[in-house]
Parts: C-alpha cells; structure tokens; sequence
C-alpha cells in the first residue's frame, strides 16, 4: 500500500508518493505557485502593498493538488486502489478568511481588491502591532498562557493576523464566516471536512489545556473581538495522525484517486518533520532548513524559555511535550544577497564555471578560514522569530572595508544564522533541556555541505541529515498511513518509514574555537541592538514608513 504527502512551502507544493512498507519515495511532483508570494501588489492590480506584507493566492494550492497527484500516479504507476491516504503539512501560521462553504474571500470578485482579504503568509509582518497589543494586555492582565509561548506572542500568529483584519478591514472581517489556518482549508478542500488541527491550534493560536483565552481577554482587545472564538472558528482539535475524512467526489476526479481515500489531518511542515527523521525522544533538536529556519524539540517536561514559538503536549509526538522555536529568515537571506548584492563578475565566472551563484559564492566562501573575513551579522533581515520576537528588527553586518568581497559576506551571512540557532539552542540548554545533537532537514542542509559544517563548528553539536531531500512530504505521508490504520501510531510509523543518512558531521575543534570568539560578539551585537539598549533599527524603520507616507 502507497500514501501521499503533500509538502505546501513558501513558494511551491510538491507531492510524494511514498511506500508505507518501508518509506520509499516512488514518485515525486512540484507546483510552484502562480502568483508565488504576494509582497508587491495584488495580481491584477497595481497599488503597491505596504511594506512587511506577504500574501497568497488559495487557490494556488489546490492547483498544487490538482496538477502534482495525477503526475506522481503516472510516473508510478501505482494503481489508485493501492493509495490508502493522503496527508498534508503546511507552512505556519498561514491563514486566510472564507465563506461557510469554504470559498476564500479573496476569491470572490466583491472582494478581490481587498489585500486582507487574501492569504496572510507566515511572514507576513505587518501585524506587529496587534501582536504588541496582544502582548502588552496580555503581561497587564497576567494571563497564564503567555509564558507558554516565551513571554511573547509573533505578528506571525494567528491572533496578531486576524486582529489586523479586524482593526483595518472590519468590513472583511464580518463578511468572513470562518477564520482558519491553510492547512486546515486545504484539508477541507480535499475531504469536504472542516477541521482544526491541534496543532497549528496549540502553537500559532495561543490553545493551551485544549482552551483558547478567554472571552474577557478578547473583548478587553477590542469588543467587537468578543466572540471571534464562537462566531469564526472552532473549539474542536482534531489530533494528528487523526483521520479527517474521505477525499471528496470533485478531488478523486481532479487527482485520480479514489473517493473515499483517507485524508489524515493537517500538520505543520516542521512538526511533521520530526518523526520523517526517526526523532521519537528528547535529546535531538530537529532544524528544518529552507527560507526560515524551523527548531523542533521534544521533552518530558514543561518548561518556560525565552522567545520559544510555543510549548505543547502532544504538539509534536504523542506522550511528549513539543518545543518549537525558529529564524524567521534563512535561505530569504541569502537569496537576498544574491539578487541585490552581488557584482557582475561573480554572475560572469560562476556561467563561465557552470554553476549558480550561490554554488559558486559557497565555493569561494569555503577557501576561508573562520574569521578569516573580518564580519560579524544578525540576521535579522525578516525579523528575529526566537528568542526577540520581534518583527521590527532589521539587518546588520559588521566590519566591512574598502577589501570586502561578495564571498566574505554570503559566508558571513550564513554564519549569523548558525549564531542565531546558537542562541535559540542555549535559551533551551538554561532551563535543563537537552540537546545533544541537531538534526538537519530541508534544501539548504541538503545542498550546502560549508553551511552545515559552519552549523556543527557554531553550536558545537554533530549534526545528522536526514535521509528524505522530501522530509515534510514523508511526514505527511507517514501520519498519512496512521489516519489510514496501517499503523497504530507515528512511532511504529517513524520505525518502518522514516529515514536518516548514516554518519555525522563533527564539529572541528580549532574551528570552535574561533566561532566562540565571534559568537561572543554576535551575543554582544544581539543584546544591545535586540533587547532595549538601542533601538535605533526600530527609528530608522519608523522614519522610512513616515517617508513614504505609509506611518
């Protein structure tokens, strides 16, 4: 018997179609999104969106569905009898207003021109000062939630989103009869089942003991927030590795499955991460590497720590409490650097080399010696998700001269993030949970051997890959084959079907060293610039909105 994962990322949906014997993967499709992310203006329009926004278009991601499934059954040739489910993870916190019947907003012509209306992708900043007013009556009133999620609640989440919708658009937000994350829609889409994940629930919507906040804490947000609870969304959590319904008549003839395959429910794409690489017990960090980077823990205990995204029971793995924290830009950033940033002679000898730019700027980053450049970054250029949680943190780098080069930069660059997981890794290490050793997931860990030997030498950690270049669509398939009953749990299915490359790679000791001398800078840069002392990033983004007439 066969399952499928679907893998809905930042810029593109891909499908897996796995066997649940033993987790081979037997055919696999990608879709990139139409209209991609959505930051500049709305398809068909042309006013500007305002700075720190990030949307998308639904209905992208069930052309992911519709054009991945057929291609992964073809190439396979596995007959739909043999396919016993379909499971999805999804990026986080994603969400997006819908009709009763699940039509988005942004789907319908009364409302298209409405940029609330849309998707609100997971960077999706502009939130932040609904979040800061989440926060700060939050502290206020004392809620016993909020130390949960490390004292801070993201413009990223799911409150901060809809409370915008509510503060700028209200007429979206009373025309939305539902409020929900994109995992969650997309599962509806395929089953004709609205459900809600517990864990989206749990860590992107501030669900603790299976309880939201209350009405009061709501209301004291704005009245007309009272309700939102009650009057959009849902009390019910469907738990993972559940089964959320049967693939609708309309889906089996899109995909060419057969009505009635099981649709397991909706996970995030980090979270079902973890037991794709055989991580079942504490002790293990889980890194899952691409635009953002996603930092999984599991532990016997509930702890508080510093700008953690959130802690869970059951959130990652059933009998465990699950930790997430995470760098709310990675691979963004050094995509960055190479679109805006690079000169033409290193796009002229990478073509000449016949390789891309980022191999070639990898190549010549890796002839350095550690601290051979002279830099130090934060990276902070989406923001700083853990520990700060801050979205108005902007970019730095240091010690520049007239003798810099591209190469010194793109290695500074991917330096500053493994300072980052550092620091995320030590705020876990304070409070007594372990980790001995960092499991790495996703593009760049597979792609870039510099990085994660610059990840190993930073944090002092070996670091294990994982053994899928597909890990969140192995998940998916793996809670897929659960929500199916081939297995009883996600363990026996982690044990059968995940899968982790043999070996390590070590940290080098002399490189250590060094790291920890940079480390200690990049610590000195991450308070002063990060915690109160000089907020001048905080003035100089207030002073360019105010410049463009958008403060």
């Amino acid at each position: 018997m066969y399952a499928i994962g679907i893998d809905y990322g930042t810029e593109s949906g891909r499908a897996v179609l796995v066997d649940t014997r033993d987790g081979r993967e037997v055919a696999a499709a990608v879709h990139a999104y139409e209209n991609g992310v959505i930051d500049r203006q709305l398809p068909g329009s042309n006013r500007p969106l305002p700075p720190d926004w990030a949307l998308q278009d639904p209905m992208d991601y069930v052309e992911v569905v519709k054009r991945t499934v057929p291609v992964v059954l073809k190439e396979s040739g596995v007959s739909p009898d043999e396919v016993i489910g379909v499971g999805i993870d999804f990026t986080s916190c994603t969400m997006l207003p819908v009709k009763a019947d699940g039509t988005p907003l942004s789907a319908l012509p009364e409302w298209r021109d409405n940029p609330h209306a849309w998707v609100k992708l997971w960077k999706h900043h502009a939130a932040q000062p609904q979040a800061d007013q989440i926060n700060e009556l939050a502290r206020q009133r004392g809620e016993s939630w909020l130390p949960k999620y490390g004292g801070k609640i993201s413009s990223e989440w799911f409150f901060s989103k809809v409370l915008q919708i509510l503060k700028e658009a209200p007429e979206v937000y009373a025309a939305a009869d539902r409020l929900l994350e994109a995992a969650d829609w997309i599962v509806w889409q395929l089953s004709g089942v609205e459900t809600r994940n517990a864990c989206t629930a749990g860590y992107k919507a501030m669900v603790q003991g299976k309880a939201f906040p209350s009405r009061d804490y709501f209301a004291a947000l704005d009245p007309r927030f009272a309700d939102v609870v009650d009057e959009k969304m849902s009390r019910d959590f469907a738990p993972l590795g559940g089964k959320a319904g049967g693939l609708t008549k309309q889906m089996a003839e899109w995909t060419g499955l057969k009505e009635g395959t099981a649709v397991a429910v909706a996970n995030v794409d980090a979270h079902v991460t973890v037991p794709a690489v055989k991580v079942t017990k504490p002790g293990s960090m889980v890194i899952i590497m691409g635009t953002s980077n996603c930092h999984m823990l599991v532990g016997d205990s509930d702890q508080t720590v510093e700008g953690m995204c959130g802690v869970v029971p059951d959130g990652i793995l059933p009998g465990y409490f699950g930790y997430e924290a995470g760098q709310s830009g990675v691979g963004d950033i050094f995509a960055w650097f190479v679109n805006n940033a690079v000169p033409p002679e290193y796009h002229e000898a990478a073509k000449k080399a016949g390789m891309g730019l980022h191999e070639y700027l990898t190549d010549e980053a890796a002839k350095q010696k550690p601290g051979e450049h002279g830099l130090v970054a934060l990276d902070w250029l989406n923001g700083n998700r853990s520990t700060l949680v801050d979205a108005d943190l902007t970019g730095l780098i240091l010690g520049m001269t007239l003798g810099t080069r591209a190469p010194e930069i793109y290695r500074a660059l991917i330096e500053s993030t493994a300072y980052g997981t550092r620091e995320i890794i030590e705020s876990f290490e304070r409070k007594g949970i372990p980790v001995h050793e960092i499991v790495a997931a996703g593009g760049l860990a597979e792609k870039n051997k510099m990085l994660v030997q610059i990840y190993a030498d930073v944090t002092g950690k070996p670091m294990k890959l994982a053994g899928s270049g597909q890990a969140p669509a192995l998940g998916s398939a793996m809670h897929a084959a659960v929500a199916a009953g081939i297995y009883p749990n996600i363990e026996a299915a982690a044990e059968k079907m995940g899968k982790l490359r043999e070996g390590a790679v070590q940290p080098i000791a002399e490189n250590q060293a060094i790291y920890n001398q940079l480390f200690a800078e990049y610590k000195t840069l991450y308070d002063y610039f990060g915690r109160g002392t000089n907020d001048v990033m905080k003035r100089l983004k207030k002073i360019k909105l105010e410049a463009r007439g958008e403060a």
